[in-house]
């Protein structure tokens, strides 16, 4: 059983900044779960950035002096240097990231360091540090977007002809080219781009100045430090500022939808990759061997993207979860807040990092994609059509006359182009020779002409205007 934490009862242990009300200190384990900075020091850059824009103001609408504004500047850069150096020690009784900048910069500048939180409050303060956190964030996985779209852009240009089956219930469908089947991807990835835009605009509102909950009496000029920040504007409600945790809901939202449509495509790279597939081959660069089996090349790099979607998923729930029963305004509950986002975020960025490279690195077996795409039955369809198109069939009728032959087939263990002319006359006599044009692969690919076909033409100038549409 584990020692319950007790009490310290001397004064000098009391938090810095309520020791006036407070004249003992923490529990142990109170100081244990209250402490964030273990996580949030993440935010140094951007709590010091926003401090900046914040002492800025000040100085500007009077508030502190010019020669005060300035030592608090010199004392924040000097802060950032330190901690991008690796010489800030956590301190778990400054709790969080914020406090602990604040007591390294009173050793610096001295007193004139504590009126750097003139007309702020911790509350918007987090607040707006953990907005710049994660519009950053949502700018780097747009890049990263990016970028894997043009891989897949560049592969699918140079496999706008390679013919490999398409799929419904993983069961043999259709033909359609490796190229086509690249730019379904193209078009997700360009979906989240759009959702990563939308949650970006959104967001580009600025909470500080609401101070704790209820605004500040000091003259301050929250339009300049928005503008200052890059937010569009202040936000309009002070409670609202505090609270509002929708822009990290809203990101580990898109974040799930991304990871999940990174395991689709690390799914499909799995089974590709296989021996029964061999549509595919990774290198060494992202695979693995087995512990015993020595012939062994494991796709590694897809299965970890894979299964980081459950993960993501997870930090998704985790803040609904930590939200869906908040009064306004501000509750400590959100110090939960962070952690699911920064977990979201390694895993989504280190996936979509991970994918492209893979999506360059693969080898295309392109003799094996045609020869599945020949088997299954694949040109059945078009076989249909041309009953259609040929007979003027209704296309139930030619639907059921098609099926028939399949069977036939499937009886004669051979293919649609290997039956005989007598063969398919014996299920309709108007079939003529002319019906072997349409049943090849090659044939089937070409004549699907139609907007968001598989038609290497299309495939090809989906390509360009993708270029142009994605600047990717």
């Amino acid at each position: 059983m584990t020692k319950q934490p007790t009490s310290a009862k001397s004064k000098s242990d009391a938090n810095p900044m309520w020791g006036g009300h407070y004249k003992d200190g923490p529990a142990a384990v109170m100081q244990q779960i209250n402490a964030s900075i273990g996580f949030d020091c993440k935010l140094y850059a951007q709590d010091i950035e926003g401090s900046l824009a914040h002492v800025r103001m000040l100085a500007k609408q009077g508030i502190l002096t010019g020669d005060e504004a300035a030592a608090i500047e010199q004392g924040l850069a000097q802060v950032k240097a330190e901690i991008e150096a690796g010489e800030m020690a956590h301190n778990l009784a400054l709790e969080d990231i914020h406090m602990h900048i604040e007591a390294r910069l009173k050793e610096i500048i001295g007193d004139v360091a504590g009126k750097l939180h003139t007309a702020r409050s911790r509350n918007d303060q987090v607040a707006t540090d953990f907005r710049l956190y994660v519009r950053d964030g949502l700018d780097a996985i747009d890049g990263l977007l990016r970028d894997l779209q043009s891989a897949l852009l560049d592969r699918a240009e140079e496999h706008a002809d390679t013919i490999m089956p398409g799929f419904t219930h993983l069961q043999t469908a259709q033909p359609v080219t490796f190229g086509h089947h690249l730019l379904a991807y193209v078009e997700m990835f360009g979906r989240d781009r759009r959702r990563v835009a939308d949650a970006r605009a959104g967001m580009n509102e600025l909470p500080l100045g609401a101070a704790a909950l209820a605004g500040t009496s000091f003259p301050i000029d929250r339009e300049q430090t928005a503008a200052a920040l890059g937010f569009d504007a202040p936000m309009r409600n002070s409670l609202d500022a505090v609270s509002d945790r929708d822009f990290a809901l809203e990101f580990l939202s898109l974040s799930a939808i991304i990871a999940t449509h990174l395991s689709r495509f690390a799914e499909e790279l799995v089974i590709w990759s296989s021996a029964q597939f061999g549509f595919v081959k990774l290198s060494e660069a992202y695979t693995t061997g087995s512990s015993i089996m020595p012939q062994k090349r494991n796709p590694d790099a897809a299965e970890l993207i894979r299964a980081k979607t459950g993960r993501v998923l997870g930090d998704m729930v985790s803040l609904f979860h930590v939200m869906k029963g908040l009064t306004l305004a501000y509750n400590k509950d959100m110090q939960e807040d962070k952690e699911p986002v920064f977990d979201a975020f390694e895993a989504v960025t280190m996936s979509l990092v991970a994918m492209a490279g893979m999506v360059r690195d693969l080898s295309v077996n392109q003799e094996a994609m045609r020869e599945a795409a020949t088997h299954g039955y694949s040109t059945a369809t078009d076989l249909a059509d041309w009953l259609v198109r040929t007979l003027g069939m209704p296309f139930r009728n030619a639907h059921h006359v098609t099926g028939a032959i399949v069977r036939l087939a499937e009886q004669e263990g051979c293919q649609l182009s290997e039956l005989s002319l007598e063969a398919m006359q014996g299920v309709e006599s108007a079939i003529t020779d002319d019906v072997f044009s349409v049943l090849t692969v090659e044939h089937s690919v070409a004549s699907r002409t139609s907007f968001g076909g598989t038609a290497p033409e299309n495939v090809r100038r989906s390509v360009q205007e993708a270029r142009k549409r994605y600047a990717a």
